[in-house]
């Protein structure tokens, strides 16, 4: 609880227990002679209004002076004036008391739904230790840090700017930006990321980007944001708030003068009329919906996912699409060889070698991949490679101490006279290997699909979702391999971006009563993430491509994060419907009453302050409960 809560807190105790005291003296009758006085009644019932009201009246009078009067503070002071005209002092007093206490519970709530988005706040850097030339070493603020700087990082400090790690091992603690408590390792050549904080060892790194570009200011200028892309629900209540205080203050001012010229009963219809702008306060649904909402991004912050705006959880809690990227999203993203398919006579590490060898100056994925196999499974010295020659389409031929090897498709093969043995399996991608003219084997290489991915998609579909639809560039066979295992229906291959574009388009024109997400790593699909509904990205820890595209951020790889965030979603926009609903028909049914003197003060101050506070409570729920509430 923050200091102003407490100061506030004890302000309210102090106003009621003064007041609880006039009001059993008053009840006790021993007091009879002082009480029957009226203006001493008023003067001793002023003292706990004063006191809890205080803030309430200036900000009234502030309202009046600025022109911007119809607001709660400008409600409660004409009514509990209002029960002071017409004798009700204990009323007039029990309304301000009792309204500050619903207006500390918001702050209460509000502070702690705040709670979970301002704790990423502690992930700031506070300064950064600069190494120089000569191995002196300087303490400077984060923003003084230049990208090229060498940087010396402690164990138990805070990255504070992404950089690559030029010496040192030790496991870096990314829980406050991604919510996953499994520590990472960081070695020489590892990337680190701002915001994180590093665990026993030491390293020395070379900052990549200024603070400005880094992760963690990109993540906090994200969470101020968050509030102002208001929800269709959000922005309703605004709308409604305007038109509605200034309506019932007219209804409130000819209640408490038409009828008092008929019946000639002025008191009693001015108290009504009070009793009936308590009653009509919107403070209910203008805290608590938006209060549901703040709630729902901190429920996602907490696990991980920055959501851009309430407009966007209010889009995902009506979610019937998800399309998916495949590479880096479904997939690891990352070529490893999956099987040796060896020929006779010939072992793997003959295979492997000779592979290994040709690819030797190659940048491809493919070729990185062979000879990352190669240093696991063998790791001697590789022939020296005297010339290649890449055949467009086809593979390479290189040429080594040791002999010419070919290494490519089965058209190369053939070309040269040779017959490959064919592989069955479609996901693999295939290099026939050949030396000398002899056939070797062949190498497969695939890209690993994600531990979890499967049930991910289940519990997204679990989550709501009636379709999952993959498009990804690569050709068919391994398209639809991968979507086999996934347990996906819908899969559409070889699609170039605009391809990719068009056919989320497509998918958007046959959602009628729904929306779509689309879920790629923020690079190379940004255009698809701003075509759809909403735009997840996946994968995307420091990818400033994927924070600007994306209108929600998974701070890691983890698909099985966007279940929760869906079940979040659709808990926040039906609490943030139950406030409207509960708060509109109490409401209501206490203004006819109040209209109709059924109704007195007291029941005003249920209709108000008690409905606010159930309301507040109600948008609570999700961050009390967390994901057991899910």
């Amino acid at each position: 609880m923050s200091e102003k809560l407490k100061r506030d807190l004890r302000v309210i105790l102090l106003a009621a227990a003064v007041f609880f005291a006039l009001l059993i003296a008053e009840k006790s009758g021993h007091f009879d002679a002082v009480f029957e006085n009226r203006w001493v009644k008023i003067v001793l019932y002023m003292i706990p209004f004063l006191i809890a009201g205080h803030k309430v009246l200036w900000k009234a009078l502030l309202g009046i002076k600025n022109l911007q009067m119809f607001d709660e503070s400008f409600l409660m002071t004409i009514a509990s004036i209002g029960a002071f005209v017409t004798g009700e002092c204990e009323e007039a007093a029990a309304v301000m008391l009792f309204y500050q206490v619903g207006e500390w519970f918001q702050s209460y709530a509000v502070g702690k739904s705040r709670g979970s988005i301002t704790a990423l706040m502690d992930i700031v850097p506070e300064y950064a230790n600069v190494e120089a030339e000569d191995g002196t070493i300087t303490t400077v603020d984060p923003d003084d840090v230049e990208p090229g700087d060498v940087l010396i990082i402690k164990p138990g400090e805070r990255i504070p700017v992404d950089a690559e790690v030029i010496s040192g091992e030790s496991l870096i603690n990314t829980a406050a930006l991604t919510g996953e408590s499994v520590p990472r390792r960081a070695s020489a050549g590892s990337q680190i990321i701002s915001g994180c904080v590093n665990g026993e060892g030491l390293l020395k790194v070379r900052a990549l980007k200024c603070y400005d570009d880094s992760t963690v200011a990109r993540i906090l200028e994200l969470v101020e944001n968050a509030s102002e892309k208001k929800s269709r629900t959000e922005n309703f209540i605004t709308r409604f708030a305007k038109v509605y205080t200034p309506l019932v203050v007219a209804a409130a001012l000819i209640l408490a003068i038409i009828p008092s010229i008929v019946t000639g009963q002025a008191s009693v219809w001015i108290y009504r009329a009070c009793t009936f702008l308590v009653i009509s306060c919107p403070c209910a649904l203008v805290i608590s919906v938006p209060l549901a909402f703040f709630g729902g991004i901190g429920a996602s912050s907490r696990d991980g996912v920055l959501v851009k705006g309430s407009n966007y959880l209010e889009l995902l809690a009506d979610l019937s699409c998800v399309v998916s990227d495949k590479t880096g999203t479904l997939t690891e993203g990352n070529f490893r060889v999956s099987a040796l398919e060896c020929a006779e006579g010939v072992s793997e590490e003959e295979l492997l070698r000779a592979a290994a060898a040709a690819e030797g100056l190659s940048t491809h994925p493919i070729a990185v991949s062979i000879r990352e196999a190669y240093a696991e499974k063998d790791g001697r010295e590789l022939p020296r490679l005297l010339d290649t020659e890449n055949i467009s389409g086809k593979g390479l031929s290189a040429a080594t101490e040791e002999g010419r090897i070919l290494v490519g498709n089965a058209l190369l093969m053939r070309e040269n006279g040779i017959e490959p043995v064919p592989v069955n399996d479609e996901a693999a991608t295939v290099s026939y290997v050949a030396k000398d003219g002899r056939y070797l084997g062949a190498v497969l290489i695939r890209d690993t699909v994600k531990r979890g991915a499967a049930e991910a998609i289940r519990a997204i579909k679990d989550a709501g979702v009636s379709r999952f639809v993959m498009l990804t560039g690569d050709r068919e066979s391994t398209a639809r391999a991968v979507a086999g295992e996934l347990g996906i229906t819908e899969c559409f291959a070889e699609l170039l971006p605009a391809d990719k574009v068009e056919k989320t388009e497509a998918l958007l024109a046959e959602e009628k009563n729904g929306t779509l997400a689309f879920i790629g790593d923020g690079i190379n699909d940004a255009p698809v993430l701003m075509r759809a509904d909403v735009g997840i990205a996946m994968g995307s820890l420091g990818s400033d491509a994927a924070i600007e595209a994306a209108d929600v951020v998974i701070m890691d790889d983890d698909i099985a994060r966007l279940p929760l965030v869906i079940r979040i979603a659709g808990k926040t926009v039906r609490i943030a419907k139950e406030n409207i609903v509960f708060a509109l028909v109490v409401k209501v049914l206490i203004l006819i009453l109040g209209a109709l003197g059924a109704a007195n003060m007291w029941a005003a101050v249920f209709a108000d302050v008690g409905v606010a506070v159930l309301c507040i409570l109600n948008s609570m729920r999700l961050l009390v409960a967390g994901r057991t509430f899910l």
